[in-house]
């Protein structure tokens, strides 16, 4: 079906931080795949995991135990500090076990039309729910009547959410992304997930981080939250914890941790032998070579990078970011760069419609993010004309 458009590139090979299209042409890939593939494409770990795991069990359903499951499980509790864990294909199916566990959580309670929530500007994914979650009219539009059960308010604004508390009766849990990706990478202020972990408690509110695209290292910690010494009650991740195998989890906790039972929720193929022998190859990667820590200094390294190249271009309005994840925020429209950069051999990204983001594998080396500066630069600069 025609949900992607006009797709001019075709990759065939991937190594390391480098794709390959079908004419052979080499590209530096600064968007990892959107933040999916932090270990870099054709890893030889994870490659030769698939290849054991494949030939002695893909598939048994949830039906049965799988080792491997609640191997994956412990390892996942002990890094976030979360009790229990729901394992998805996807962030998408991530979020929607999230809202799932606090409606349930909301009824249990006594509340007879839960709601939860959200932020301006957000994406938790496309399905009726999370699309309904997100705050992007463009993403909702033509798919109403959208789900019941949201308040929207302003992101990184804790007055707002102070005033919700005083005036909704019904509200069971905040869900909100660290740093927002795909609404402009925008980097809340230090204490704001401090803040709304303590409404939350005055409350008797869920705090739901969806760490999909934050997670798995990206910003300098294993989770995000973890900069700020608090604990969700659910977080949800995906995207990297595969490295390109698709899986999703939804961890919770405390007063989270007991309200699913048997028949509350399931998935065919979640958490299977296959896609938790890959995310366990990847946890130990992370953490072996600290690539936590290297997302954290090489991201500070980029940023500065591109301060001090860009401070007279008066195209830029602001270059923001947390570990590896940057965006780079122009005065106008800049989406013609996206091939422009492609044109040059570098992969790139654009959101929400001005804003340059960067996502690149937690294994970029100096040089590598050297050449990334290099080649978008002048790119930039040229774009002011």
């Amino acid at each position: 079906m025609n949900t992607y458009g006009d797709r001019p590139l075709t990759f065939v090979r991937g190594e390391g931080c480098w794709l390959f299209d079908s004419d052979g042409k080499k590209y530096l890939d600064a968007l990892g795949g959107i933040a999916v593939c932090g270990l870099g494409h054709a890893n030889p770990e994870i490659a030769e995991t698939i290849a054991t795991q494949a030939k002695t069990l893909l598939h048994t359903s949830n039906l049965y135990n799988i080792p491997l499951q609640q191997k994956l499980a412990d390892e996942l509790t002990r890094i976030s500090g979360m009790d229990q864990v729901f394992f998805a294909n996807s962030g998408a199916e991530a979020n929607e076990a999230a809202i799932k566990l606090a409606r349930l959580y909301g009824h249990k309670k006594g509340v007879e039309s839960p709601s939860i929530v959200v932020m301006e500007h957000a994406f938790h994914g496309r399905t009726l729910a999370t699309l309904t979650a997100t705050g992007n009219r463009k993403v909702q539009a033509g798919f109403e009547p959208l789900v019941k059960g949201f308040i929207r308010a302003p992101y990184n604004d804790v007055q707002a959410i102070s005033r919700i508390a005083e005036n909704s009766a019904n509200v069971v849990a905040i869900l909100v992304e660290p740093v927002q990706g795909e609404g402009g990478v925008h980097i809340p202020s230090a204490n704001y997930l401090n803040e709304l972990r303590a409404i939350c408690d005055t409350k008797g509110w869920l705090l739901m981080l969806d760490e999909v695209q934050t997670g798995n290292g990206r910003t300098g910690r294993y989770f995000t939250y973890q900069h700020n010494d608090i604990l969700p009650d659910v977080v949800t991740t995906a995207k990297g914890l595969g490295n390109g195998f698709p899986i999703g989890a939804c961890l919770a906790r405390g007063k989270a941790d007991d309200v699913f039972a048997p028949g509350n929720h399931g998935s065919t193929y979640g958490g299977n032998p296959l896609a938790c022998s890959v995310a366990l190859k990847v946890l130990e990667i992370i953490e072996r070579d600290h690539l936590a820590n290297r997302a954290r200094i090489l991201g500070e390294i980029i940023r500065q990078g591109f301060e001090q190249q860009l401070r007279d271009c008066q195209m830029v309005g602001d270059i923001r970011g947390l570990g590896l994840m940057i965006g780079i925020e122009l005065q106008k429209p800049c989406a013609a760069l996206v091939q422009q950069a492609a044109d040059k051999g570098l992969l790139i990204n654009v959101t929400s419609g001005n804003t340059i983001r960067l996502l690149p594998p937690l294994t970029f080396s100096d040089q590598q993010a050297d050449l990334l500066i290099e080649t978008l630069v002048p790119l930039i600069q040229q774009f002011q004309g």
